[in-house]
């Protein structure tokens, strides 16, 4: 027998929302709404067909905007009005109330409770209406965890709210939890009486029924609470619609004429999805009652099985916890998540799949419920232990993940399920660093000691990970030549050049190649962990050295000086050092000139420091260019005119009789 609940399906708030968004896609050709509409997924792709949306900015391309029926923080409406878009205020009525009460009192000067998932749409919106501190709470233990880290929360005033889809007995479980800490608190019981009214006949429905099916979107916050509420009373299945139905376990469910099945549904569920889950659901009970089916349950009650037993398994059905399977009896055999791999990373979906059989082990059985419990992992472990010898042998690299971190080491657990030790020293990880970084990570190992009598295995990661970098580093000497280009990341830096990572390779670039200009110190362009594009100069294999340089030809201030320079020219230059037999002067970034002592003065010139100085610009002429060398030649002695000679002349005079 198969009984709807009366309440099943679209709410008040859905319905209205729905038609609103239908009808602004019908008047302006398309729509966008602002989050998924509701938590439905066959809804929001039927909308998509009638050129409805859902987008999460806002834009102008994006209009008209549809903000959703759980409603948003006033945040959002401000940002519409400044950006002066289109929007259509879908959001329930019942949320509505909540958001004016919220903004009405904490404006007042009371904070602010609010009953529910903290990050739902519904929540974040009403928390974002606060115009004081407010908290959502989901439970009795998350009140305890704010009374005792926010002990100035609620002194002055507070008020308490509810999400419209809380759960009722929760609800008046931490109202009389909140009495007990605040005082001054006033309550506004605000869960939608579409809710209350749903809840309670799916406590009831599910207290009368052997089997209930809850239908709801997979993040629908009411839909969530109805399947916990039914779960307490009977066997509970929560779908999104009729092909998400485990035929093959309702079917075992389902054998007795007796059963009575109930359907409840969220408020986000169509009242079509109700009707389909409606129709399979009878379907599967005539396919249960097959007298096929029967004769074949018959047939199981010979097969024997006992803890510990070997069996084939064939698997029927997977969700997010477990794997059901069928061992050819009339038991109900179940697989939990943690018995299918020793990998934890791995869900259910990824181990097996319907129609898999399987080596199983018996853990458990309970025949007056016609249950077992098996472990496809202790099969898988045995096995494993076979290739970690053949292993150990080869000298070859096994692959698995850090699933603990224990006293003087880590557990690394095979691809095949067989536990691994591996000491602090052999994991790869430095002195001052923790094991725990490598926890849940993959990695490979080489196998270095096996008991099989104790069935104790030690690996080493370090072993295993020097293996392939030694191979990373011949590979690379292997193909290395002059010329060749590497992006590499600066490691290190001294004074006289950067070290860079070529890849499990550290080349030097001396500070001279990394720029055509002047530098004092490699630091000036560079800095630790910056991409830095090389290329190789020299190499030696046997010492294991790679001089790279960063400069390139192109680039070559040498070449720009002398494709617009020639000798005979006057350039201005400044000073950038001096020294007892001249000055260097910049003619151009990059390239410098010597102005000899002789060439500075038409009079005999001493020291250069008294006539010219660092940073100083001058006049001078070009008068040698060595290409070979890269060297200039520059004089200003030669600039200066008969007059300028015969009043340096006199000035000569002149100092001479003093």
């Amino acid at each position: 027998m198969i009984k709807i609940a009366k309440t099943a399906g679209f709410c008040f708030g859905v319905t209205r929302a729905i038609n609103l968004t239908l009808e602004t896609a019908e008047k302006h050709g398309k729509a966008f709404t602002y989050g998924p509409l509701i938590h439905n997924n066959d809804v929001i792709a039927e909308l998509q067909t009638k050129g409805i949306s859902v987008t999460d900015s806002l834009e102008q391309q994006f209009t008209p905007v549809i903000i959703r029926s759980h409603g948003v923080p006033s945040s959002v409406y401000s940002e519409l009005a400044e950006k002066n878009l289109r929007f259509v205020d879908a959001t329930c009525p019942f949320v509505e109330k909540i958001h004016r009460i919220v903004a009405e009192e904490s404006a007042a000067g009371a904070d602010v409770i609010i009953a529910g998932d903290g990050s739902h749409p519904e929540v974040i919106g009403i928390l974002g209406h606060a115009k004081n501190n407010a908290k959502a709470v989901n439970s009795t233990e998350e009140l305890e965890m704010l009374c005792k880290n926010e002990k100035n929360f609620g002194q002055n005033a507070l008020i308490a709210v509810a999400q419209t889809t809380f759960d009722m007995v929760k609800w008046a479980e931490l109202k009389k939890n909140i009495k007990k800490h605040y005082t001054k608190v006033k309550f506004f019981d605000t869960i939608c009486l579409a809710t209350s009214n749903r809840q309670t006949e799916a406590d009831k429905l599910s207290k009368e029924s052997d089997v209930m099916i809850v239908i709801g979107g997979n993040h629908s916050s009411n839909s969530r609470k109805l399947y916990e509420i039914c779960k307490r009373n009977t066997k509970t299945f929560f779908v999104e619609n009729a092909a998400a139905l485990p035929r093959d376990e309702l079917k075992c469910l389902l054998s007795s004429q007796d059963v009575k099945i109930g359907i409840t549904a969220g408020a986000s569920t169509p009242a079509y999805i109700i009707k389909e889950v409606h129709i399979t659901m009878s379907e599967i009970i005539n396919e249960a009652m097959d007298a096929e089916f029967m004769a074949a349950l018959d047939q199981m009650d010979r097969v024997r099985v006992y803890t510990g037993n070997r069996v084939k398994a064939t698997v029927v059905a997977v969700n997010k916890t477990e794997a059901v399977v069928d061992i050819g009896t009339k038991h109900s055999g179940y697989i939990l998540a943690d018995e299918l791999s020793a990998n934890p990373n791995l869900t259910p979906e990824d181990v097996v799949k319907v129609g898999d059989v399987i080596d199983c082990i018996v853990t458990k059985i309970n025949d007056a419920d016609g249950y077992v419990y098996l472990s496809k992992k202790q099969v898988d472990a045995q096995a494993g232990i076979e290739k970690i010898v053949k292993a150990k042998e080869e000298n070859a690299t096994i692959k698995g993940v850090v699933t603990a971190v224990v006293k003087g080491g880590v557990i690394v657990t095979s691809e095949e399920g067989a536990r691994v030790f591996v000491p602090a020293s052999q994991t790869g990880v430095s002195r001052n660093g923790k094991l725990e970084d490598i926890l849940k990570k993959e990695v490979g190992f080489k196998v270095i000691e096996v008991n099989e009598g104790r069935g104790r295995v030690v690996g080493s990661i370090r072993a295993a990970e020097k293996e392939l970098t030694d191979a990373v580093k011949a590979k690379f000497w292997d193909e290395l030549e002059v010329g060749k280009e590497f992006t590499g990341e600066v490691k290190s830096m001294e004074s006289y050049g950067v070290f860079v990572d070529l890849g499990g390779v550290d080349g030097m670039v001396h500070s001279s190649e990394l720029t055509w200009g002047r530098i004092k110190h490699p630091k000036e362009i560079v800095a630790i962990g910056d991409k830095l594009n090389v290329y190789v100069k020299a190499f030696d294999p046997e010492k294991k050295r790679v001089s790279l340089s960063a400069k390139r030809a192109e680039d070559n201030p040498w070449t720009k000086f002398t494709s617009e320079f020639a000798v005979g020219d006057v350039a201005s230059v400044q000073v950038v050092s001096t020294t007892p037999f001249g000055a260097f002067a910049q003619i151009i970034p990059g390239v410098d000139g010597l102005i000899h002592i002789s060439q500075i003065s038409l009079e005999r010139v001493t020291n250069v420091a008294q006539v010219l100085s660092v940073g100083q610009v001058v006049e001078a002429k070009i008068t040698e260019i060595d290409e070979e060398k890269s060297r200039v030649s520059l004089s200003i002695k030669e600039l200066l005119t008969p007059a300028e000679a015969e009043e340096a002349a006199e000035e000569a005079t002149e100092e001479a009789a003093e």
